[in-house]
């Protein structure tokens, strides 16, 4: 076994940008986010790429991509995270974006 770099390969970990991207998709399509994938950029981008050929799962229910975006946002500026409860209802989303205002 040598210690090549040309054939060991690296896993890097994923960036924040892919991983909001990957809760977006998720919360679009219903799905979770496997940890293993959060883990590898690359794994994460080719699960990226597989959910966003998907179409949407058409749920009034449930926030806006916009909406998370923002609360999103927020979260980072108060540093506090956003309850995964408002990730599934529009209603507590809103709350919860007008209460971090």
């Amino acid at each position: 076994m040598s210690n090549d770099p040309i054939t060991t390969e690296a896993t890097l970990p994923a960036t924040e940008k892919q991983l909001a991207y990957a809760r977006k998709l998720a919360l679009r399509n219903g799905v979770v986010v496997p940890w293993k994938v959060q883990q590898d950029r690359r794994e994460l981008s080719r699960w990226i790429r597989t959910q966003a050929a998907l179409r949407p799962a058409e749920r009034p229910d449930t926030p806006s991509a916009k909406q998370v975006a923002f609360a999103e946002r927020l979260a980072r500026i108060k540093r506090r995270p956003v309850p995964e409860e408002c990730f599934r209802d529009r209603g507590l989303m809103s709350r919860w974006i007008d209460s971090n205002l």
